[in-house]
C-alpha cells in the first residue's frame, strides 16, 4: 500500500480543498508538503512582503493539518529534490495537488516536475482549480461551466488523516530565501483566521459602501473586501467566498440600503478574476510577449532609467501618481482604479514597456496573482489588440477621486502648503514665485513629463498601430480565444465600462489590475 503526498502551492487551506480530500480517500498515509523554492522567490515578481503573508498562512495551515493528524511538512529547496527524497523515504506512489496558474517560471517548473514524476514512477494527479479550465479551446460556455462549479457544495474537510513520522521542518524567514529588505508597515497579515474575519467584516459591515467607494483610494481601503491576498494564496476559496455572499444576499433581499448592489458588483469582480486567470492559463507566454504582435516594438525595450526610477519610488512630480505609488509601497495594496492608473501612466505618459514596469508592481502587491496581473498589465498598456486604449489623466483622477486632497497630502506631505486649487498641479503654483512656492521646489520634484503633451504623443503612437486589415485579422483571432462571451454572469454589471470590438460580441471588463477586490 503506497502513501500519498499532498503538495500545497496556492491553496493554503484544509477547507474546500479537493486535493486534500482526494488524498484522504486513498488507503495510504498522507504527507502534506509545502516547498519554499529559493529559485521561485528569486524571480523578479517576488518580494518579502508576499513571502511573509505566505509564511503566516503556512503557520495556520500547519495547525489545521496537525489537528487532522498529519502536520504540514515544510522544506526549503528544489521541488524535485525535496519531493524525490520524501517519496523515497516514505514509499510515496502518488502526488496530488491543485492545478496552478502561476507565472512563466512556475509553468516551466511544473513541466519539469511532470517529467520527473514519470521517470520516477510516481503518479502526479492534478485536481482542477476552481474557475479555471486547462486545455480550453475557446470561451464558448466557459462562464456557464464556471458558474456550475461555483454553485456546487464545498468539499468537506476530511475527518482525519493518517500521517507519517517526519520532522515537520521550520518555516523559512524572508532572509532564508535571500529576499531583499522590503518594509511594508501596512501589509495585511496572512492566515485563514484573518481571511475569515476579513470576509465576515466585509459581508456584515464594510461592504455596504463597496459599490460607491471602491474607486476612492481613501474610502476603498475600508469599503473594498480586502480578500484578494487570501484568494491569491488560497487561505480562502473563491467558492466559499461566493457562498458566503449568497447567504448574505438572501438576508438583505428586499432592502434598499445599498447592500444588494454592492454584493452584485463584488460577485461580478470575483467572476472577472477567474476570467483573467483563464487568459494566462490559455497563453502562459502572455507574461513576456504582447498579446497582439503588432505592439512588440512599440515601446523601447531598454527603458528610460530616470523615468522608471521616479515612477517606482513615487517621485514623478505628478502628485496623485506619487501618492498612489507611495501608498502601495507602504501597504502592499491599493484599489483597482488606482492600480490601473499607475500602470497606464507608466505605459503612456512615461512610455515605458509593460514588461519593465510589471515586475515592480507585482513585487509591491501582497495580493499578486500572475493570472490577473499580466493580462491586466497588457490591457492597461494597450497591447491586447481587443481593448479600447485608456490613457488616464492623472490630474483629473486626483481631482475626481481625492477631491479633498486628503489622500494626496497623506502620502505626499511635501505638498501640505500647496493650495487646494493647485494640489494636483503644483507646477502651476510654483510659477507664482511666492516664498512658499519656491520652498516646494526644494522638497518636491518638478513633473518628469508634461502630462498633456505626453498623453497626446502616446495616443498618436498607440492608435497608429491599429490600422490595416492585418491588425484586425489578428485582433479577431485574439477575441475568439480570450474574450468573454455574452453568457457571462458578470458582464451585466459592467454596462458603463463595456467595450465591444467591431468584429465580436465579446465583452471586456473595466480596468482592475489584480482587481484589489
Amino acid at each position: 500500500m503506497k502513501n500519498v503526498l499532498v503538495l500545497f502551492k496556492r491553496d493554503l487551506r484544509v477547507q474546500d480543498n479537493p486535493a486534500l480530500a482526494l488524498a484522504a480517500s486513498r488507503d495510504g498515509a498522507a504527507l502534506p508538503v509545502f516547498v519554499a523554492e529559493p529559485e521561485a522567490w528569486a524571480q523578479p515578481d517576488a518580494s518579502a512582503r508576499q513571502w511573509r503573508f505566505v509564511a503566516e498562512s503556512l503557520e495556520g495551515l500547519r495547525a489545521d493539518l496537525a489537528a487532522l493528524g498529519a502536520p504540514l511538512i515544510v522544506r526549503r529547496g528544489d521541488m524535485m529534490a525535496v519531493l524525490g527524497g520524501l517519496c523515497a523515504t516514505h514509499d510515496v506512489g502518488e502526488i496530488i495537488s491543485i492545478e496552478e496558474t502561476g507565472n512563466l517560471w512556475s509553468y516551466g517548473r511544473d513541466r519539469r516536475l511532470a517529467a520527473w514524476a514519470r521517470g520516477a514512477g510516481v503518479i502526479w494527479t492534478e485536481v482542477p482549480q476552481l474557475g479555471v479550465q486547462r486545455r480550453l479551446v475557446n470561451r464558448d460556455g466557459w462562464a456557464r461551466d464556471r458558474q456550475a462549479v461555483m454553485r456546487q457544495a464545498q468539499v468537506p474537510v476530511p475527518e482525519g488523516l493518517r500521517g507519517v513520522s517526519e520532522e515537520p521542518g521550520s518555516i523559512p524567514d524572508a532572509r532564508d530565501l535571500a529576499l531583499a529588505f522590503d518594509p511594508c508597515p501596512g501589509r495585511q497579515a496572512g492566515g485563514r483566521d484573518g481571511g475569515l474575519a476579513t470576509l465576515a467584516s466585509f459581508l456584515t459591515a464594510r461592504g455596504q459602501e463597496y459599490r460607491r467607494a471602491m474607486s476612492s483610494p481613501l474610502d476603498g481601503a475600508a469599503a473594498c473586501s480586502r480578500l484578494s491576498p487570501h484568494l491569491a494564496w488560497g487561505t480562502l476559496s473563491s467558492r466559499e467566498v461566493l457562498h458566503g455572499m449568497a447567504a448574505r444576499r438572501a438576508e438583505v433581499k428586499g432592502t434598499r440600503d445599498g447592500w444588494l448592489g454592492s454584493l452584485r458588483s463584488f460577485e461580478a469582480r470575483v467572476a472577472w478574476r477567474d476570467h483573467f486567470m483563464q487568459k494566462l492559463e490559455d497563453q502562459p507566454a502572455m507574461e513576456i510577449r504582447c498579446l497582439h504582435s503588432a505592439y512588440e516594438d512599440l515601446r523601447p525595450n531598454v527603458p528610460d532609467a530616470t523615468r522608471l526610477s521616479a515612477w517606482e519610488k513615487g517621485e514623478t512630480g505628478i502628485p496623485f501618481v506619487d501618492a498612489c505609488m507611495r501608498s502601495l509601497i507602504a501597504t502592499g495594496w491599493i484599489n483597482f482604479r488606482m492600480r490601473a492608473m499607475l500602470a497606464a501612466v507608466a505605459s503612456y505618459h512615461l512610455w515605458l514597456d509593460w514588461r519593465r514596469t510589471g515586475p515592480h508592481l507585482a513585487r509591491m502587491f501582497t495580493d499578486y496573482e500572475p493570472g490577473i496581473h499580466w493580462p491586466q498589465m497588457q490591457m492597461q498598456a494597450g497591447t491586447t489588440g481587443m481593448n479600447t486604449i485608456r490613457i488616464y489623466n492623472p490630474v483629473k483622477q486626483g481631482l475626481d477621486h481625492d477631491p479633498t486632497g486628503t489622500f494626496t497630502r497623506t502620502w505626499c506631505p511635501e505638498l501640505r502648503e500647496v493650495p487646494d486649487a493647485c494640489l494636483q498641479t503644483p507646477w502651476a503654483w510654483a510659477e507664482t514665485g511666492s516664498p512658499a512656492a519656491r520652498r516646494l521646489g526644494r522638497r518636491y520634484p518638478a513633473p518628469i513629463v508634461d502630462v498633456t503633451q505626453a498623453a497626446r504623443a502616446a495616443r498618436d503612437r498607440a492608435f497608429a498601430v491599429r490600422r490595416g486589415d492585418a491588425f484586425h485579422r489578428e485582433a479577431s483571432e485574439i477575441v475568439t480565444k480570450h474574450a468573454s462571451r455574452k453568457d457571462s454572469g458578470a458582464g451585466r454589471h459592467f454596462v458603463n465600462d463595456r467595450e465591444r470590438t467591431r468584429r465580436s460580441k465579446a465583452q471586456t471588463p473595466s480596468a482592475q489590475l489584480d482587481l484589489g477586490l
